[in-house]
C-alpha cells in the first residue's frame, strides 16, 4: 500500500495548490482585461480618425441606411453609437444641450455632422447627438439618429 501522505496531502499543502491556482485565475483575468482594454483603445483610436470614405460613398452609406428604415416603417433611425470620449469634453456639451456643442466632435461621429450638415439638413432631416449611457452616473455612449418627418 502507498504511503499515506503520498495519498492525502497535508492541508497546508491543499491551501498551497488552491493559492497557485487562484493566483492563475486572476493573471487570466488580469490578462483577459488588458486585452479588452487595449482592443478598445485601438477602436477608439480608429474611430478617432476619419473613415477614409469618399462623399459619394458617405451620401451612399446614409441614403441605404435612411431606405431601409423607411422601409422598416421609421420616420428615424440610429446611425451610429460611440463612446463619449470621441468628444473634446467627453460629451458634457452635448448632454447640457450647449449651442455649439458640435465643435467638441471628433472622428466619425465629426463627419456624420457634417454630411448631415451638406446633404441632409437642406432636403429636411434632422439630427439628434444624444448620451444614452449613463454608468456610474456619469455621461458614457452617445448616438446618432437621423430623423424625418413631422
Amino acid at each position: 500500500m502507498a504511503k499515506i501522505d503520498d495519498l492525502i496531502p497535508s492541508a497546508k499543502e491543499i491551501q498551497k495548490q488552491a493559492a497557485l491556482k487562484e493566483a492563475q485565475k486572476a493573471d487570466e483575468h488580469a490578462k483577459r482585461l488588458a486585452a479588452a482594454d487595449a482592443e478598445k483603445r485601438a477602436l477608439i483610436d480608429k474611430l478617432s480618425k476619419p473613415s477614409g470614405l469618399s462623399e459619394e460613398e458617405k451620401v451612399q452609406l446614409a441614403s441605404t441606411v435612411i431606405q431601409r428604415a423607411v422601409r422598416n416603417g421609421l420616420s428615424e433611425v440610429q446611425v451610429y453609437r460611440f463612446p463619449n470620449s470621441l468628444c473634446t469634453d467627453k460629451g458634457r456639451a452635448i448632454n447640457q444641450m450647449e449651442k455649439g456643442w458640435e465643435t467638441t466632435l471628433t472622428g466619425i461621429p465629426k463627419e456624420i455632422f457634417q454630411l448631415w450638415s451638406d446633404y441632409l439638413q437642406p432636403r429636411g432631416y434632422r439630427i439628434r447627438y444624444q448620451i444614452i449611457d449613463f454608468s456610474g452616473g456619469v455621461p458614457g455612449d452617445i448616438a446618432i439618429t437621423i430623423s424625418w418627418d413631422g
